[in-house]
């Protein structure tokens, strides 16, 4: 086999995300499979060179995993000629810059969500993208995994017909750290660093939205702070300045209503840690990250209202788990193929930085409304 590689910028990777699902889940699962199978005897082989400001958190991770090249000068790593992709998964804050370094660089770009801190932000950046002519992708994992697979399989065999609502839950409870570590970091909880739930997780529901139901044509949401004081890595205390609760419906094109609550203040009492149920005419579905469950009309029963009665009969065991039917692989793992296909053999990829400002555009509005109690409708994006 002829190894075709890929040198790779992976700027994040000292944080959670950006070393468990990137470099460890991703990259070098990637590596450890043989690379990716191009055809013809060739493969795609990813060289990832570590960035971040850390050296020696940078220098523990490389040894870890038998990597030699590693960075704290990001200008000096894109001023290499052989590096072909930046990758970000950066704090916010940090993104919009070093994104704008790397176009200017000519890399082609791969970044978490969301890409930016504001629409214009985000808009700028995929303009940029376009004048550069470089190849460009936003992280999109939720729609790779196996419940959403699932679902989507469900929805293209018109099992659901007409589908007239979706429902989300999200999150759990994120300890404040004072009596128990929190197990989020602590700038998830200002807003001056990028934080909040809302610019966290509405970008994830428009994309899940605009792919599997139809584009977001309006939303009216109301997000909060419910903990309002927090304690960081340190011990100490903190106002948390940002968000931790939304609470939104959004009108789908086709005439779909559906409603999420995210939330970092809730206990779970639910099979997964986010679920979405469909209801269609001919049948319903709850989908989760692995497990998709399943009632047709045909299967449906007549629940009778008697308060006066207990219930007799489990309501979960009248649905019918969906089969695999296939092996699935890590979300962010395919992703990164399918971006990586898209930049050596420029293959078609449609999950680039106008749909990443599509979600920067759905968390600006949801916040927007919050904020003034009105409903506004999401204009449809262009560059």
């Amino acid at each position: 086999m002829t190894r075709r590689t890929v040198r790779i910028a992976m700027n994040g990777v000292t944080g959670r995300m950006g070393y468990r699902q990137h470099l460890l889940r991703s990259v070098l699962a990637i590596r450890e499979q043989g690379g990716v199978d191009l055809g013809g005897g060739e493969v795609l082989w990813p060289e990832p060179v570590l960035v971040g400001r850390r050296d020696h958190a940078l220098k523990e991770i490389a040894e870890r995993h038998g990597l030699t090249e590693w960075s704290t000068d990001l200008d000096a790593v894109l001023a290499d000629d052989t590096i072909d992709v930046y990758f970000d998964a950066q704090v916010t804050s940090a993104r919009v810059e070093a994104l704008k370094k790397a176009i200017d660089a000519g890399k082609h770009i791969y970044t978490e969500k969301p890409t930016a801190t504001d629409l214009e932000g985000a808009l700028q950046l995929a303009r940029l993208a376009r004048t550069a002519g470089i190849k460009h992708g936003v992280v999109q994992d939720k729609i790779f995994l196996p419940g959403l697979l699932k679902l989507k399989r469900l929805i293209d065999g018109g099992f659901f017909g007409e589908i007239l609502s979706v429902r989300g839950e999200f999150g759990y409870w994120v300890f404040e750290g004072d009596w128990q570590d929190a197990q989020r970091p602590s700038w998830n909880y200002r807003s001056e660093d990028g934080g909040g739930i809302a610019v966290d997780m509405f970008p994830h529901w428009e994309y899940v939205l605009h792919e599997l139901f139809g584009r977001v044509l309006s939303v009216q949401a109301h997000i909060t702070t419910h903990i309002p004081r927090r304690w960081d890595e340190q011990g100490k205390p903190y106002a948390a300045t940002a968000d931790d609760a939304a609470y939104g419906i959004f009108e789908l094109d086709g005439g779909a209503v559906a409603q999420i609550n995210s939330s970092w203040a809730v206990r779970v009492n639910r099979d997964e840690l986010v679920e979405f149920q469909v209801d269609g005419v001919h049948g319903s579905a709850v989908a989760g990250l692995r497990n998709c469950r399943v009632q047709h009309r045909s299967a449906t029963p007549k629940p009778v209202w008697n308060p006066d009665l207990p219930v007799t009969e489990s309501f979960r065991d009248q649905w019918q788990e969906v089969p695999d039917n296939t092996e699935f692989d890590n979300g962010f793992k395919a992703q990164w193929e399918l971006f990586l296909r898209h930049v050596v053999l420029d293959e078609p990829y449609q999950w680039d930085l106008l749909a990443g400002a599509r979600g920067v555009q759905l968390a600006e509005l949801g916040l927007r409304s919050s904020a003034e109690g009105r409903r506004f409708d999401v204009p449809e994006l262009t560059l």
